[in-house]
């Protein structure tokens, strides 16, 4: 009996002992999943914040490419407008060029017209470096040595005169050439100076008998230092002993596009 009752007392205590294990079993695996719940929610949050970094940072690059796009819009739209600017200006300046081209022929016919009654071996009408030249000879101008205008030489200087005065926008040059062989007399000491001496001469004759306005006229003197022949025979020394009209229709628009065209492309490579 006494047996009977402590058996029974050990399976009573057992089955009170033992739930209440397996309860505890379960209180603390609940725990511990609880536990990795929270560190797999802390480690997903981490992520989600990284991720958030991640966007906000591409953002920002999508704003700055953006912000970089519209300034290459910007500055490739100012470089086609420059770009159109230049042409613009360049097929202005080609215009005036072609232009210079047309007056600078116009003149020399005009020019070789109201000569055309002179002998071609005492002067000549061309066109060189864009200027037209009027080339008398000694022959048609002056007595040998002396720098006193001839009747012959004044009446082609009247009709150079008479195509001058129906213009102003002509610029003229007066040069004095010899041939090489030196001359010394009362008057002229040297070729220098009788050079010179007969382009003023010129000049006088267009100033004063023509009325050509002086302030259009240039004379200078080039003694024997530009010649166009040899001067080792007689024809080539008479070639060279030679006063040049030079006549250049003046370039103050051409050379305005010209420094405007200068100055911007100066400015675009600043």
């Amino acid at each position: 009996m006494k047996n009977l009752i402590s058996s029974f007392t050990f399976v009573l205590m057992a089955a009170l002992v033992f739930p209440s294990c397996v309860a505890k079993r379960k209180y603390v695996a609940a725990m511990d999943e609880a536990a990795r719940q929270r560190e797999y929610n802390a480690a997903l949050s981490n992520r989600i914040n990284q991720q958030e970094d991640s966007i906000a940072h591409l953002m920002g690059n999508v704003s700055a490419l953006g912000n970089a796009n519209e300034a290459t819009a910007n500055e490739l739209n100012m470089s086609k407008e420059q770009v159109a600017a230049q042409q613009k200006r360049l097929m202005e300046l080609q215009r005036l060029i072609n232009q210079q081209r047309e007056n600078t022929e116009a003149l020399r016919k005009r020019i070789a017209d109201a000569l055309v009654n002179f002998n071609a071996s005492q002067l000549t009408v061309s066109i060189k470096n864009g200027k037209v030249y009027v080339s008398m000879q000694e022959s048609l101008l002056f007595p040998s040595g002396s720098a006193v205008v001839n009747p012959a030489g004044k009446e082609a200087l009247a009709k150079v005169a008479g195509v001058l005065n129906t213009t102003n926008d002509i610029n003229v040059d007066i040069e004095g050439h010899t041939d090489s062989i030196p001359i010394h007399n009362k008057m002229y000491s040297d070729n220098w100076s009788l050079s010179t001496a007969r382009a003023t001469s010129i000049a006088h004759v267009l100033m004063d008998d023509y009325h050509v306005p002086p302030a259009r006229l240039i004379a200078s003197g080039r003694s024997e230092y530009d010649p166009v022949a040899t001067n080792s025979t007689e024809e080539g020394r008479a070639r060279n002993r030679r006063t040049e009209i030079i006549l250049e229709p003046k370039l103050d628009e051409l050379m305005d596009v010209i420094r405007s065209t200068n100055t911007t492309a100066l400015d675009g490579h600043k």
